[in-house]
Order: C-alpha cells, then structure tokens, then sequence
C-alpha cells in the first residue's frame, strides 16, 4: 500500500533536496501521493514546478499536489514534514541582530536569537500537530526540520504528538568520514551526543574501532578549521564538538565576527532569491549546484532515510532527536536529546550511553534546563518564565543582558508572538 507524504513549508528552497531523496527510496518507501503545502502561492508554484521536473526525471509514478489549503494535505497523510519558518528571513535576520545590541550572539537556533524563533515558531507547529492528529492517517508520524529541532520537538512529544526531531549535523559527520576512510556510509558508527545543536562526536567507528584519537593527532588542524575551533581546545576535550559548538566556546570571538556585514540571513536572502530564478528554469530538472550554499548538507538523506526507515521497520540505526528514556545518564528520562537510536515502525529507541564527561554535561544541563523554559514560556505567553528561560540560557551574560533582551525581542517580534500581546 502506497503512502501520503505532506510537506508543511513546501515552499522551502530545500524542497527539491528533500524530493529528490524520497524518489530515491521508491524501493522502500513507495509514496503514491506527495503534498507540498506553502501559504505562498506564487513561491510555492516555482519550487513545485523543479519538485515535479526532478521527479518525471526519476521517473516516479505517484502524485504531486501543491497546495495552500492545511487540511487537504493533512488528510490521511501518513507522514508529515514540518520545515517551515513563521516570518521568514525578515524574522531571522531580527534573531541574528537584536543579540548583538546587547552583546550577544546573533543566531537563529541558539542563543537569544534562537529562543526568539522558538517563541513564535513553537505555537505554530502545535497547532500542526493538534491538526495532524484529528485528520492524518492512524499513526501517522510527525517529522520535525524546524528550527530550534530540540524545542521544537520538546513541546510537540510533551503534548503528546508522535513526533520525532531530525538534523544533518550527525549524518553529515558520518557521510564526510565515510568518504574520509573511503567505506561506505554504514560501515561508519558514531557516538553522537548532547542536545540539537550542542552535541559532540566521543568516537567515529569504522568497522567497530575507534577512529577518532588517530584522527585527533594526524589530522587534528583539518578537523579544528572544519568546526571553527583551535586544535587545542578538541585534544584537551577529546571529542569532536560539532560547529554549534563554536558559539559556546569562541563566544567573543564570534560577537566581534558578527560585526562585519552582511549576516547570515541576508546572504540566504540572497542565495534563495538566485535559487528561485533557477528554480523557474523549466529546463531544470536536477537540484542545482547553488543548493549546497544555502546549508542544509545531507538534508535529503537524512530525512528521506528517516521516514524510509519508519515505513519499513528497518532497526537500523540513525541519529535523532527523542526522548532520553535514561539512554544519556544525567538528564531527564522525558527530556529531548540528540542521540543514536534505532528505528522501526514504533519510532526511535535511543540506544544506552556512557554518561557525559562533567566539562560536557554541565553545559548539557543549562541548555536543557533553557530549552525545558523556553518550551513553557512559548506555550504560556507568561513573561516571567520567558525571563526565567533566558537566564538559564548559557549564552545571555547576566540578568541585565536578559532583560533587556526579552523586551527587545518580543518588541521585533509582536506580529508573531500574540500570546504575549493579549
């Protein structure tokens, strides 16, 4: 029996990344009709028309729907992917900016920024959720690409959705060693830990052994330029932070960066603008190359592998973003981490941890003790535990920083935060 995909934020530039993906899996993953659901109509009809091209390419028999209507594409959906982003590159370019009035780093997924979209993408994605279990297919599955994914996907489990969270950070580690020891991408194991965004590789296995220390002493200069951080600083640790981690351990370093123009949101501003012209093309029909400089590396894979893998009931292992249930010791058997986790029709069970080395899970434990507020501050509308959220935040400085700053963001953000302006 074939299965109905929906895709909320369809409209996505990485649309023909994540299609492309799905057509690749047609022997796993037989989807007979696929929903790219966008409230903008005009960017929806472009990125739809490459989706379709790419797939009469593959030569793929099923339907492709473009639509703005919710409750159509969430009608007996089977899976739902959510990617979408409330305001735009206007509000991420607010979430790179406000935080540098007050010293901070300017970023969408951590930081101060980060909690803004979180407050104005949380109630969003719920209302998805509550949608997706009255009208999707019995069991249906929510998988969630929105950023802050750990939050995200937080708030979605405790109110009882099944949801699971996914990020190309661990794959894209795992598809750049394979290339690396020349294997392919199975043969590579990695103890992939933390939270989304705060997580660290404690081994990459190849066949089984550790690959990680050689790595470290021979190729240790390569490995720190490719994560923004001295060589020192990953020998002393011993792991391999991901790229995330440069915001927590080069904080001044990249407030004094985020000083030169243009941000980060404007040059996707860019990016997406060239993307969409190229996307027109109806000559087009393959993913181009441009793609790879809007982020999002391994995307498809990622996701398409995922859902494959939950269709299937496969048991293989993928990395994640579920419930702990006492996988990583330290934290909450409730809290949402980023781990190994094997995948089959009931959903992800993370695979049992070593615990985290104290310099690692003391940072684990503020972010969770942030990311646990932020979801309640987001829910609520209530000021006080946003306040509360951003003082726990590892990357607000102090109490001053964190006033100022909840004022100031929820200020730029009113349009999308009426649970603060009742």
């Amino acid at each position: 029996m074939g299965v109905k995909i929906a895709v909320v934020g369809g409209g996505s530039t990485y649309t023909p990344e994540l299609v492309d993906g799905l057509a690749a899996r047609a022997d796993r993953l037989p989807v007979d009709e696929l929903v790219l659901l966008d409230p903008d109509a005009e960017r929806l009809g472009i990125v739809a028309g490459l989706a379709g091209r790419i797939l009469a390419r593959r030569g793929w028999s099923g339907r492709l729907v473009a639509s703005g209507d919710r409750a159509a594409a969430l009608d007996g959906a089977d899976f739902v992917v959510v990617q979408l982003r409330v305001g735009g590159q206007a509000a991420r370019l607010l979430d790179e900016t406000v935080p540098a009035r007050f010293g901070c780093v300017g970023q969408e997924t951590t930081g101060p920024g980060g909690f803004a979209k979180a407050l104005r993408t949380v109630p969003v994605v719920l209302d998805i959720g509550a949608e997706t279990d009255r009208r999707a297919a019995p069991g249906a599955w929510l998988v969630d690409f929105t950023n802050p994914v750990g939050i995200v996907t937080q708030a979605l489990l405790d109110e009882g959705h099944r949801a699971i969270g996914l990020c190309n950070v661990a794959i894209g580690f795992q598809r750049r060693f394979a290339a690396h020891f020349g294997v392919p991408p199975e043969r590579v194991e990695l103890d992939h830990v933390g939270l989304n965004h705060l997580t660290w590789e404690r081994a990459i296995r190849v066949d089984g052994v550790d690959r990680l220390p050689g790595l470290l002493e021979r190729e240790g200069e390569l490995l720190a330029d490719e994560v923004g951080l001295p060589l020192e600083l990953l020998r002393t640790l011993g792991v391999l932070p991901s790229y995330y981690l440069r915001y927590y351990y080069a904080t001044a370093q990249v407030v004094e960066e985020q000083r030169v123009p243009p941000t980060r949101a404007e040059a996707v501003m860019a990016i997406e603008r060239d993307l969409l012209a190229l996307y027109a093309d109806p000559a087009l029909d393959v993913k181009p190359a441009l793609l790879e400089q809007r982020g999002g590396a391994f995307y498809s894979e990622a996701a398409a592998q995922l859902i494959a893998s939950l269709h299937a009931g496969t048991g293989d292992v993928q990395v994640v973003d579920v419930r702990n249930g006492g996988a990583l010791p330290g934290l909450p058997d409730a809290a949402v981490v980023e781990v190994p986790a094997r995948i089959d029709r009931d959903g992800a069970h993370p695979l049992p941890l070593a615990p985290l080395a104290p310099e690692l899970r003391g940072l684990v434990q503020r972010a969770k003790a942030y990311e646990e507020l932020a979801v309640e501050a987001a829910v609520s509308g209530d000021r006080g535990v946003a306040l509360r959220a951003l003082l726990a935040n590892p990357l607000v400085p102090d109490y001053a920083a964190a006033r100022g700053l909840l004022d100031a963001l929820l200020e730029a953000g009113r349009a999308h935060l009426p649970r603060f302006f009742r």
